[in-house]
């Protein structure tokens, strides 16, 4: 959510960040309901007071006996009474569209992030490991897994498109991945595990930006309450409308859950393997904490995901999203993507993002600095720590072997139970 008062004081330096984003001027359009709307607001206070004037006229006037006066200013009082419910009508709709207007806007891009209009225009920042020199051709996870227990047709079979049936060390293999990520983020990072709802209510979707411009990509239940595609929303709601302490240290708060996305608008995309699915799973990274603070967070939240990879020796690289490519709700945005030779390409692995206060202000949270009685918007950052699945099909390709197996990398092992490469069924 944008804050109205700053683009009242600069709506042209407004429309110049959109236009960055490749969008069309708007803040004609907001200033004019804006306008709209405090005049309404206006009129309605200025009847208010009169109406409290009058009311207190006529007593004074009955205690006179002027019942002349006492009468008139009764029908003034019944008039006001009259043309009030209309008038609220008006502001409570004005504030409505204007509210609606502003939760369609995208966060604004930081200073740093380069122009572009889509993945053509990211930038490259750093990239990391060495790809292995394979004797023979890799193979694609989608290939591989089949023979691993990774079942396409059992899922299919279940659910429909887009789900998988792991079964065998390989599901023990993916259960590995993600107690690991947890282990190294809660042990090692700072971030403290916790273990919210998969399904949230219309609120907790609006606050971190998923409602209304994700509706279409997310699932939602007959009684109302909606699947959560990532658990930055339950993790990043969980500070909804509260007024916290100083944060002189952010709020550092991890969790692994499934996660749920309809994929409304990637249809025909990664339609093949285990890369794009309704229901996944994700170690997500989140931080609440100070303005003059986020862009630190970033970084670190960032290196902190970079860890997982080197620690699995995994090859990345890592990449600054352009304008043109940036989620709505970022500021800035750094993706990891992980090397795949069965593809010969980089994937994207992570994605961690500052949205500054656009989240914090949708859902009115905010902090109190030390020794202060006025309150500030906190900023909010997520990251994934990593997508479990993704990873998966990381390890499957970069660590196969010509049989068709998979080792399993040496950090993993004490999660394994001594199972120490996946073998194909016969």
């Amino acid at each position: 959510m944008h804050d109205i008062r700053s683009i009242r004081d600069n709506p042209q330096g407004f429309d110049n960040a959109l236009a960055r984003r490749g969008l069309e001027p708007v803040s004609a359009a907001i200033l004019s309901l804006d306008t709209q709307l405090r005049d309404v607001t206006t009129r309605l206070q200025e009847m208010q007071s009169r109406r409290n004037e009058a009311s207190k006229a006529i007593g004074q006037a009955m205690g006179k006996g002027d019942r002349d006066t006492a009468e008139a200013l009764k029908a003034e009082v019944a008039q006001i009474k009259g043309d009030m419910p209309a008038l609220e009508d008006r502001e409570r709709a004005l504030g409505d569209e204007l509210r609606m207007v502003l939760a369609t806007i995208p966060n604004l891009p930081a200073a740093d992030v380069p122009q572009g209009e889509d993945e053509a225009g990211n930038v490259e920042v750093a990239v990391w490991g060495e790809k292995r020199d394979f004797t023979f051709t890799p193979k694609e996870h989608a290939d591989l897994g089949p023979a691993l227990g990774m079942e396409f047709e059992t899922g299919a079979k279940l659910s429909g498109a887009r789900f998988t049936f792991l079964r065998g060390d390989i599901a023990r293999l993916h259960r590995a991945l993600a107690q690991f990520m947890l282990d190294t983020q809660t042990r090692e990072n700072g971030y403290t595990e916790c273990n919210p709802p998969v399904l949230v209510n219309d609120d907790a979707m609006y606050g971190t930006d998923k409602l209304p411009k994700f509706a279409e990509d997310s699932f939602r239940t007959t009684d109302d309450r909606w699947l959560i595609p990532t658990s930055e929303v339950s993790l990043t709601a969980s500070v909804a409308g509260e007024i916290l302490p100083d944060l002189a240290a952010p709020i550092r708060i991890t969790a692994h859950t499934l996660c749920f996305r309809s994929e409304a608008g990637a249809a025909g995309k990664d339609t093949r393997g285990f890369i794009r699915q309704h229901q996944f799973e994700k170690v997500e990274l989140v931080s609440i904490c100070r303005p003059e603070d986020s862009d630190a967070e970033h970084e670190r939240m960032t290196a902190c995901a970079e860890g997982i990879l080197k620690s699995l020796d995994l090859p990345y690289r890592k990449v600054l999203l352009c304008t043109g490519d940036m989620g709505f709700g970022a500021r800035k945005t750094y993706d990891l993507e992980v090397w795949l030779p069965g593809q010969g390409a980089y994937r994207e692995i992570s994605s961690c993002s500052n949205t500054g206060d656009f989240q914090a202000r949708r859902m009115n949270t905010r902090y109190r600095p030390e020794g202060e009685k006025k309150t500030e918007f906190v900023h909010t950052l997520n990251g994934s720590g990593l997508a479990v699945g993704r990873t998966l099909v990381a390890v499957m390709e970069n660590y196969q072997e010509e049989d068709g197996s998979v080792l399993v990398p040496d950090v993993l092992a004490p999660y394994m139970g001594g199972v120490e490469k996946l073998t194909p069924n016969p």
